[in-house]
């Protein structure tokens, strides 16, 4: 008997409700006793922040235009081994994509073989939704689909519109409730580093979703042939690694994570927040994305660190906030002093998008998203050597490395085994 379940939670659009749906299903089956493995389609790092919380698990991106689709297919093996469900949170609407379907929830839905649960936003909407769900269902033959959960829905008698409207497509809903939205930033939530929930907020949503939902149907119509994998053989750590984590830094693909460990990488987290100095004994800092504009004040306080940082003779490389940090002034804040530079935020939107790069660490594919504007003061060499599409080429001196993209290189062994090299002269 099949035991194992998987499926991906699509949108009609952004801001259709699918995250508030997939907290509350993760939690509901976490509820269950079963071991729920959560990704986030795209290139998103903070809906994963969310995930961990609901289902006690890791959740890991996966992108079919940064790894391709064999990329999906491993990183969905290696996480979801050992899991009961595994559920995959969309981005944006089923089918919005770098081009075509690339990149889209459809995509990797379609490589993994995963039925889809449509979620739409109801409020408004009587008979329609059945067209509106017939449309989704039908655009892509290919694509298998569970059925659809109504978001926002306003009482009983319009739940049971729907229901009639939808047929044997009708999985369920949630209600209206102000007290599971989640305030936002930029594109996207503020991270829960910055906005925590209480157990108790995850418990009613699941509560909500045990209510309203057909868990048992879902489940059932979502059986799938357990993923397999086969963890390559564990290297005895020989190099260690400061990674930020704190409420400044935290945006890290869990592939890259891994694909550290496994080269035999020993991982040291510390935060630039609150140590005084970073960890001993390590070859190397990594210091991730985030929002360090939000805490450059006491980022500019911790005096110690910055100092750490700045003496440190290992390989240190950054991200995007990362670099950020690496710089003399963020927003006239005092940073690190690393890269001769500045960068000061603005109100509107001054990178997004996909970017692949090659430089001293191979080819890599990542993303890029930014409200800041770096600016460096005297003539210093570029970390990238192209990027495409053309962009900010970063900064490298020594041992520093520093650049706006966010990489996600798990799946690419030039890169981590290159990046082991640098870590290995270093430090």
């Amino acid at each position: 008997m099949n035991d194992y379940s998987a499926f991906t939670v699509g949108g009609t659009n952004s801001d259709c409700g699918k995250t508030t749906v997939t907290l509350g299903l993760l939690r509901a089956l976490h509820r269950r006793g079963l071991a729920v493995q959560p990704f986030k389609c795209g290139p998103d790092y903070i809906d994963p922040g969310f995930h961990r919380y609901a289902a006690r698990r890791i959740s890991a991106n996966l992108d079919g235009w940064m790894t391709g689709l064999d990329g999906v297919r491993r990183s969905y093996g290696r996480f979801a081994a050992g899991a009961d469900v595994s559920v995959i949170e969309g981005v944006m609407g089923l089918f919005d994509g770098l081009d075509g379907l690339q990149g889209s929830t459809a995509e990797v839905a379609l490589a993994l073989e995963l039925p889809v649960v449509l979620v739409v936003n109801a409020k408004g909407m009587a008979g329609s939704i059945a067209a509106l769900a017939s449309g989704y269902a039908n655009w892509c033959k290919e694509l298998k689909t569970a059925g659809v959960i109504a978001n926002n829905v306003g009482s009983e008698r319009h739940a049971d519109i729907l229901r009639r409207a939808l047929g044997e497509q009708f999985l369920g809903y949630l209600p209206r409730g102000e007290q599971w939205t989640l305030p936002a930033r930029h594109l996207g939530l503020v991270p829960f580093q910055e906005n925590a929930r209480p157990d108790g907020w995850f418990d009613s949503l699941a509560d909500a979703v045990e209510a309203h939902i057909d868990l048992d149907l879902l489940l059932m119509r979502a059986r799938s042939a357990r993923p397999s994998w086969t963890a390559p053989p564990a290297l005895e750590p020989s190099l260690r690694l400061a990674v930020a984590r704190d409420e400044a830094f935290g945006f890290y693909y869990e592939e890259n994570l891994e694909a550290l460990r496994e080269a035999g990488i020993e991982l040291v987290e510390f935060s630039p927040l609150r140590d005084r100095e970073l960890p001993a004994a390590v070859n190397g800092v990594y210091l991730g994305g985030g929002f360090p504009e939000m805490f450059a004040e006491q980022l500019e306080q911790n005096d110690s660190m910055r100092r750490s940082i700045r003496d440190f003779g290992g390989l240190i490389y950054a991200e995007c906030g990362g670099y950020l940090y690496l710089m003399e002034s963020l927003g006239g804040r005092r940073m690190a002093g690393l890269v001769p530079g500045s960068a000061d935020m603005h109100g509107r939107l001054r990178s997004l998008g996909y970017r692949e790069v090659t430089g001293p660490f191979g080819r890599a594919r990542g993303h890029e998203f930014h409200y800041s504007e770096a600016r460096v003061n005297r003539e210093a060499g570029a970390l990238w050597d192209t990027v495409t599409p053309s962009g900010d080429r970063g900064f490298r001196e020594g041992n520093a490395y520093g650049s706006y993209v966010h990489l996600h290189w798990g799946n690419n062994p030039e890169f981590v085994r290159k990046f082991k090299e640098k870590l290995s002269c270093s430090g």
